[in-house]
């Protein structure tokens, strides 16, 4: 039987009944401990990217900038690429696993939930996590929601306040709760955007 930490990377169910559950959570209030020490006070950029690695389990680029706080309870499975900008007060449900590509904006405020619960009212207290991919180029906007098993295509653009629940295709402005494509975006190569 796979340890909890693959099992829940890999979207099974996992319950506070199962075996290694208890250092599950260990190594989540371990995450979130770290975040609470880089959000408290003023933090340079250097002392950031330090924390964030902690967080991350691996180097953040340093042409990535995060701006705390910053609120995750999981980050081993979180991939950030490069020259990226994420803006304050973001919460990052990291346990399903996130993939931020290259050039993304995230604003603030913004939402990437990759955990979600058993429906079934007497497994309750279970979990599973499906992961967030969001290509290169994307821009999300403040306040926006994304959810479970969600892609966003390359250079797609999320509108304040949006609940993504469906993939969204490349090149595509969403928005709203549910959100749905308002229109599609032409590059400045074809003088139309």
């Amino acid at each position: 039987m796979n340890d909890i930490f693959t099992r829940d990377i890999n979207g099974e169910m996992v319950s506070p009944n199962d075996e290694g559950y208890n250092e599950l959570i260990a190594d989540i209030f371990a995450t979130m401990k770290t975040a609470t020490e880089m959000n408290t006070g003023y933090r340079t950029p250097e002392e950031v990217h330090n924390y964030m690695g902690q967080i991350l389990g691996k180097p953040l680029d340093k042409s990535t900038t995060v701006l705390p706080p910053l609120y995750i309870d999981y980050g081993k499975p979180v991939n950030i690429g490069k020259r990226c900008f994420i803006q304050q007060c973001c919460t990052f449900f990291g346990r399903g696993g996130i993939t931020i590509g290259n050039d993304v904006f995230i604003g603030p405020k913004v939402n990437l939930i990759t955990i979600n619960h058993d429906l079934d009212p007497d497994n309750r207290s279970a979990t599973y996590g499906r992961p967030i991919v969001i290509e290169d180029k994307v821009w999300i906007g403040i306040g926006a929601t994304i959810l479970p098993g969600i892609k966003i295509g390359y250079g797609a653009v999320i509108g304040a306040g949006s609940v993504v629940t469906k993939e969204v295709p490349p090149m595509t402005i969403v928005a709203g709760n549910p959100a749905r494509i308002i229109k599609n975006i032409k590059t400045t190569k074809n003088k139309d955007i």
